[in-house]
């Protein structure tokens, strides 16, 4: 699924602003499309971009309606995790959950330092009480914790037991869900945020607890803080597009 996420949005290649009204129609059950000018808008796919939920369809309303003389599709994130969902996801939800499996038989959480102290402190703290939490009221198991990054083999039952918490996320949900593990290198810290143990904030900062060690150390590079930044800004336009579709454990 390398690339998933790349998706363009609708129209990406017209440049200037094709409408004039914007508006959501639909109900529960039926889902809620975007309207321009009274017309459906459409995936690249060519699929009718129909949304779960009320909420999420006004915000992505609000993309469009943002838009000036040219259409920006940077601007514009919430629109692509839909498209994402709709063109890239739906019907291939059991190969996504797996590639966010991945994550978890290598967690970003479950590979501590040995050393310095203060670097070693500092990830217990932010990564101890998620683990936790997700071993026992999502996993019911244990994984295993080491230091170094030799990598290790995590438990088969608790994978299984990952398994099946992600394949309960539909294609909304996991397009968000994928985003965010991929940028966190954790599916536990993601899982933790699905499930509201965990802000966006919080969350974004557990995942960067090296990071931070080191730019207090050495200072921070102003291009790698841009493609931080840029990174950010993904991770919390996911954030928000789960929320909107609330999906902390929606089924399918």
């Amino acid at each position: 699924m390398t690339g998933m996420m790349n998706g363009r949005t609708p129209f990406a290649n017209l440049a200037k602003r094709f409408y004039k009204t914007v508006s959501v129609s639909g109900e529960e059950g039926d889902g809620w499309r975007i309207l321009l000018d009274g017309r459906a808008v459409k995936t690249p796919l060519r699929a009718t971009l129909a949304l779960p939920t009320e909420a999420l369809a006004q915000n992505v309303a609000r993309e469009w309606e943002a838009q000036g003389d040219k259409i920006v599709p940077k601007s514009m994130p919430l629109t692509k995790l839909a498209n994402t969902a709709l063109d890239a996801v739906r019907g291939r939800e059991a190969e996504v959950a797996a590639d966010i499996l991945s994550f978890a038989g290598r967690d970003l959480v479950c590979y501590r330092a040995e050393a310095p102290e203060e670097l070693v402190a500092r990830q217990n703290a932010a990564w101890q009480p998620v683990l936790q939490w997700v071993e026992t009221h999502q996993l019911g198991s244990k994984l295993i914790v080491t230091t170094g990054i030799m990598p290790v083999d995590q438990p088969v039952e608790a994978l299984a037991a990952m398994k099946w918490v992600f394949s309960h996320f539909d294609a909304f949900a996991l397009s968000a869900l994928h985003v965010m593990t991929t940028l966190t290198s954790s599916a536990v810290l993601t899982l933790a945020l699905a499930h509201k143990q965990l802000s966006v904030d919080e969350c974004w900062a557990a995942a960067h607890v090296d990071e931070d060690f080191q730019i207090a150390k050495w200072g921070a590079d102003a291009e790698a803080s841009a493609r931080r930044e840029a990174r950010r800004a993904e991770m919390f336009a996911a954030a928000e597009f789960l929320r909107l579709r609330s999906a902390t454990s929606e089924m399918k």
